[in-house]
């Protein structure tokens, strides 16, 4: 059981903001929690990568790094969209838009 922990904390976190990205109606708050489930699935390939008594792969860790580069560039897009949803709607809560 101990073993698998870090599996099962990357699945909390990974619930954690998928929970987060479907009940909240605020869109910041929607991207921290995308933000929150990227991190869960980057920590999880991570877990994965790692092969006791094998020889190194630094192919996972490659593709994790470069899916860090897209989701600050989706975060960053996510931002500015919010800022312009912000100055044309005067408000970033979905239910009122």
């Amino acid at each position: 059981m101990l073993n698998n922990l870090h599996y099962i904390l990357c699945a909390l976190i990974i619930a954690v903001g998928l929970y987060g990205v479907a009940s909240n109606s605020n869109y910041i708050k929607k991207l921290v929690c995308l933000s929150i489930f990227q991190s869960g699935v980057i920590m999880f390939f991570l877990a994965i990568a790692k092969v006791h008594g094998g020889s190194a792969n630094p192919l996972p860790h490659v593709l994790m790094l470069t899916a860090i580069v897209v989701g600050v560039a989706t975060l960053a897009v996510g931002l500015a969209l919010t800022v312009m949803i912000k100055k044309t709607y005067n408000t970033i809560e979905e239910d009122e838009i």
